[in-house]
């Protein structure tokens, strides 16, 4: 059930004679967090940064500026991008707290760290 924001005045008196009429709606709101955007690099078959902290909520993109495809895909399966062709990128939302090892199918060479806090 929505309530009603209770509206509370009050009249200031001014040094020059004059009021001032101020309103209130209550306490501010609490500051919600903000989550980031953080983008790994996949250039000369590798993770830039190859290791990358966030935070739960926040957005990981992988951009492709290699010559050929590649993955990003969690060793524990928590995420795949399959085949992210040339010039394009994937996009995932870190979800909880965990630490995700991933590499590229193609390419074995390809490691990358994911912590997520």
């Amino acid at each position: 059930m929505l309530r009603p924001q209770v509206r509370s005045f009050a009249i200031v008196p001014l040094v020059s004679g004059f009021a001032l009429l101020l309103s209130s709606v209550g306490p501010p709101a609490a500051a919600t967090p903000k989550s980031a955007t953080h983008t790994i690099v996949i250039d000369s078959l590798r993770f830039d940064p190859q290791d990358l902290t966030v935070k739960a909520g926040d957005t990981i993109i992988w951009t492709n500026r290699d010559p050929f495809p590649h993955t990003a895909t969690a060793e524990g399966k928590q995420f795949d991008s399959h085949a992210i062709e040339p010039g394009r990128s994937w996009t995932v939302t870190a979800k909880k707290a965990a630490v995700i090892s991933y590499g590229c199918t193609y390419h074995a060479t390809m490691k990358g760290t994911l912590r997520v806090e």
